[in-house]
């Protein structure tokens, strides 16, 4: 079966959200049924308010079974590596900036298949990349980083805009790759050398 590079990225995506999600709730000690529910909703939380702003319904893991099993097999496999993992704060971090990248340019992707401004599509690139990490630390009861800590939007945006410049001028999987990459360094960046926005 064909893979197209931006299904790959798509299920990149699912998994490493999916991963973020799971890890954040072991630190919790959640239950495995709860490792799975926030793993879930971390994973499909931005493209399911990206689906319905654009009118894409049933949203889109509600049409594909894919996804939700991609989802359920991530997690166990998660959940059985986490005594392996030494730094579950580095691994969360790298699998959250990861899911960021990709769902971004998904997001953009799904805008710009409709004909949107631009404009509108980084920002709905940054609600696909963001808005997952929201749900899954109110769930959490944490403010959401999103809103007080290191820089979270900035990155989707910034690579958005990246994204949307080299779509013109190289390959599209070329566009793809380094917009990912752009927005997954600056996040982890943001979060080594503590960038912030002022506070008010």
């Amino acid at each position: 079966m064909y893979l197209s590079f931006s299904t790959i990225i798509e299920i990149l995506g699912t998994v490493a959200f999916t991963v973020s999600g799971a890890f954040s709730a072991m630190q919790k000690k959640l239950d495995a049924f709860g490792v799975l529910i926030i793993g879930f909703v971390t994973a499909i939380g931005g493209g399911t308010l990206r689906d319905v702003l654009i009118g894409n319904t049933p949203v889109s893991w509600l049409r594909d079974i894919t996804v939700p099993m991609i989802i359920l097999v991530t997690t166990i496999i998660t959940i059985g590596f986490k005594k392996h993992v030494d730094n579950l704060k580095i691994t969360l971090l790298v699998f959250d900036a990861l899911g960021v990248g990709l769902f971004t340019i998904i997001g953009i992707q799904k805008g710009l298949a409709i004909d949107l401004n631009p404009a509108i599509c980084i920002a709905l690139g940054t609600i696909t990349g963001c808005f997952g990490g929201v749900l899954r630390d109110m769930l959490l009861n944490y403010i959401p980083v999103l809103f007080h800590k290191e820089l979270y939007a900035i990155p989707c945006i910034t690579g958005g805009i990246c994204y949307i410049y080299l779509r013109r001028v190289a390959d599209q999987q070329i566009a793809e790759s380094v917009s990912v990459v752009v927005i997954s360094t600056f996040r982890i960046l943001s979060v080594r050398f503590n960038w912030r926005l002022p506070r008010v």
